[in-house]
């Protein structure tokens, strides 16, 4: 029995309802030395500087996206996905809690925890992806001239990393951080407007 135009233009209508939304566009702003209207973040790799723009937003967890098509996902002030980069970060999973949730209890101290991050190519072949890369991880914070520095060093996968955060001594807010986005350039990420809290 042949199904009527109308009934298999449903199926293919309930087929494409499976298919996650596009992320929106960035807003519409000037070249990337123009000062940004909305909130966003200076990222620089690979001494490649751009800016990039808040399009989403679920509490402290946010995706951020340039005009050259690179998208850094952070919760907090740390990264915890990328694309359009060499290496692509597609998923961080701590056990328990991330010490940098709350900066200034750092200060003078140290705090440990491990984390699994998830690494692809630009073109998922999957002879490029690495699932659960286990990292040891190790904060302590200190003074470093006016602001408060949270040095962290992992373990991991045959190779150390070191990630630096900056933060405001009063706020415990982040404003620099460099970090490893799991290729070997490091992510430098300045906050250049602060999103609503």
């Amino acid at each position: 029995m042949k199904l009527p135009a109308a009934a298999a233009l449903l199926l293919l209508a309930g087929c494409a309802w499976f298919e996650p939304p596009p992320m929106p566009a960035p807003p519409a702003m000037g070249p990337d030395t123009a000062e940004p209207e909305g909130p966003a973040l200076s990222l620089t790799i690979g001494g490649r500087r751009s800016v990039a723009l808040l399009v989403q937003q679920n509490g402290e967890q946010r995706i951020w996206r340039g005009r050259n098509g690179v998208v850094v996902a952070t919760d907090g002030a740390r990264v915890v996905a990328t694309a359009g980069l060499p290496v692509w970060v597609t998923a961080t999973r701590f056990d328990g809690a991330d010490p940098l949730d709350d900066p200034l209890h750092l200060l003078g101290q140290s705090a440990t925890v491990r984390r699994q991050v998830d690494l692809s190519g630009p073109h998922r072949d999957p002879a490029r992806m690495r699932f659960g890369v286990a990292l040891a991880c190790t904060l302590r914070g200190r003074m470093d001239a006016a602001l408060l520095l949270i040095e962290e060093g992992c373990n991991g996968a045959g190779s150390t990393v070191h990630n630096r955060f900056w933060a405001d001594p009063q706020t415990g807010a982040i404003s620099h951080s460099e970090q490893w986005i799991g290729g070997p350039d490091m992510l430098a990420m300045d906050v250049l407007r602060a999103p609503p809290e």
